[in-house]
């Protein structure tokens, strides 16, 4: 069984924006668009055996994913293993 624990995000306005920074273990720092952190999401929560317990109820990894990125900035996948993303603003507000 997998270990997984996750770590909720403090600021809701932080989900309303469009891209996000991501982190893992051994691996540069990336900028990602809101649809590609979801699939990036979506692709380590399909490497879980069992997913967290709060997530469990969805029907699959996708779905889970929206529900991290909504709620959650770090995901513990194994122990002393975790991603984490950030939710970050590439324009200064007022700017189209």
């Amino acid at each position: 069984m997998a270990f997984s624990s996750v770590l909720a995000m403090s600021d809701p306005l932080l989900r309303e924006l469009d891209h996000y920074v991501v982190l893992e273990p051994g691996a540069r720092e990336r900028i990602l668009s809101a649809a590609e952190t979801l699939v990036w999401l979506a692709e380590q929560l399909a490497q879980l055996e069992e997913p967290p317990a709060d997530l469990a109820d969805m029907a699959d990894a996708g779905a889970r994913a929206a529900r991290l990125l909504e709620t959650a900035c770090e995901l513990e996948l194994a122990p002393g293993l975790t991603i984490q993303w950030f939710a970050v603003r590439l324009e200064p507000p007022g700017i189209s």
